[in-house]
């Protein structure tokens, strides 16, 4: 179950990116946008997720759902959407908004595909899988609020002093 680990080298990754770049040109580090690409990037995974393995999410679906193969691709496109939206910087606080709202509104699919043994990237682990999921699904809604609403224009001064010896 490597999914969760991809997951957070995604969202991540441009923050670490960013921050390594501003160290090195000793920039300030403005938090929001490479934040919101992080999550961008996750939200870009997750869309392909949903075609890449369509049977699977299908079946993470209540079988009482009607039209659950349209489902599955319309809440893909519309991770494609916000995915797309958190590089642009005119929309990435309220896409990181829109964000917060999908992972509550998409979290019942997990207990229910975990109580249900679903055979799709971890899910077959049953109940243990939300032990992992749960507090990751806590760590990207946190993400989006901290990072990329609240602190959106928040700058971190990562200037260096040089020490120069004593003669």
């Amino acid at each position: 179950m490597i999914t969760p680990f991809i997951i957070l080298l995604l969202l991540s990754g441009p923050l670490a990116l960013t921050y390594f770049y501003s160290r090195l040109t000793r920039q300030a580090l403005h938090l929001g946008k490479p934040a919101s690409w992080g999550l961008g990037l996750a939200f870009i995974f997750f869309f392909i997720g949903h075609f890449a393995k369509t049977e699977g999410m299908i079946e993470m679906l209540p079988s009482w759902i009607p039209f659950r193969f349209e489902l599955v691709y319309l809440t893909g496109i519309l991770e494609l959407l916000i995915g797309i939206a958190l590089f642009i910087p005119n929309y990435q606080v309220v896409a990181s908004k829109i964000a917060i709202v999908v992972f509550v509104a998409f979290f019942p699919a997990n207990i229910y595909a975990a109580l249900n043994s679903v055979g799709l990237g971890g899910h077959q682990w049953g109940v243990v899988y939300l032990l992992i999921r749960g507090p990751l699904q806590i760590i990207l809604i946190l993400w989006a609020y901290f990072l990329c609403i609240k602190n959106y224009n928040k700058v971190l001064n990562s200037q260096i002093i040089l020490v120069s010896p004593s003669r």
